[in-house]
């Protein structure tokens, strides 16, 4: 799918999370997707705001608790994704949700 324009005109690339819960948490084999417009295979991704050398592929299972961002040339960055290591975790559906959504929560632990 292609990410809505940004009030620049500039497109954004979009962070995908599997499983689809968010804060994401370690102990669930967390892969992350980063898609969107602009050249596939040429991601950067970053972890606690710093570019981080994780070659240049679209996707990979995160390894350490971080906050991970991505993007493409010509883009903006995606917006960022938090990856927990807590012992006690209360979780949503990383998809939007609108006031009136039902929703299940998940505590995890």
């Amino acid at each position: 799918g292609w990410c809505p324009l940004s009030p620049a005109g500039a497109q954004t690339t979009q962070l995908l999370v599997e499983p689809p819960w968010r804060p994401a948490v370690l102990w669930d084999r967390v892969t992350l997707t980063c898609q969107g417009s602009g050249t596939a295979g040429a991601t950067t991704w970053y972890k606690d705001g710093q570019r981080w050398g994780q070659e240049r592929r679209d996707n990979f299972t995160v390894s350490r608790s971080a906050t991970y961002r991505c993007g493409r040339p010509g883009t903006r960055r995606s917006l960022a994704l938090r990856v927990l290591d807590d012992w006690l975790v209360l979780q949503v559906p990383a998809w939007p949700l609108l006031e009136g959504d039902m929703m299940t929560l998940r505590c995890r632990g």
